[in-house]
């Protein structure tokens, strides 16, 4: 399936990028999402009209993720958790637990910004999180697992 994008998407392309994605990527997920649209010759015209438009869209996009970065990158959060005696947790520590912390210091993070590479958190002490806010902003920060007293 042959699609115009819309939005900058993560692997995939720019704005106005001609590509060929599986159907059902196209179909089901890009194309409800407004992140792209079929690639017809109509589409392809009335794209090009809107090209300055959507890249003024996707650059003040970029810049509040970018004031967003700087608001998170390097900030600590603690969490407390039930723990055993050795340090390990009863259950686990995983990004919605991560989007509250943030929510108690007056910070809105969406669940699936939350980067976990290693999985849920199973014990105490500090571990790096990374925050994807958008396709060209990370932000790192710090959980220090706490025991509840």
């Amino acid at each position: 399936m042959n699609i115009i994008l819309l939005d900058n998407i993560e692997n995939l392309g720019n704005i106005g990028d001609l590509v060929k994605v599986k159907a059902g990527y196209g179909r089901n997920f890009l194309i409800p999402q407004g992140k792209a649209t079929l690639a017809t010759p109509e589409n392809m015209k009335a794209i090009d009209s809107r090209r300055a438009e959507l890249e003024q869209a996707a650059a003040e996009e970029l810049a509040s993720a970018n004031d967003r970065a700087k608001t998170i990158n390097g900030m600590e959060l603690v969490i407390t958790a039930n723990a055993g005696s050795e340090g390990k947790l009863f259950g686990s520590v995983g990004p919605i637990d991560i989007v509250q912390a943030f929510g108690n210091v007056q910070v809105e993070v969406e669940r699936s910004e939350v980067r976990m590479p290693d999985g849920p958190i199973h014990e105490l002490g500090e571990f790096a999180i990374g925050v994807h806010l958008h396709t060209d902003v990370n932000a790192e920060v710090t959980i220090r697992v706490v025991a509840e007293e």
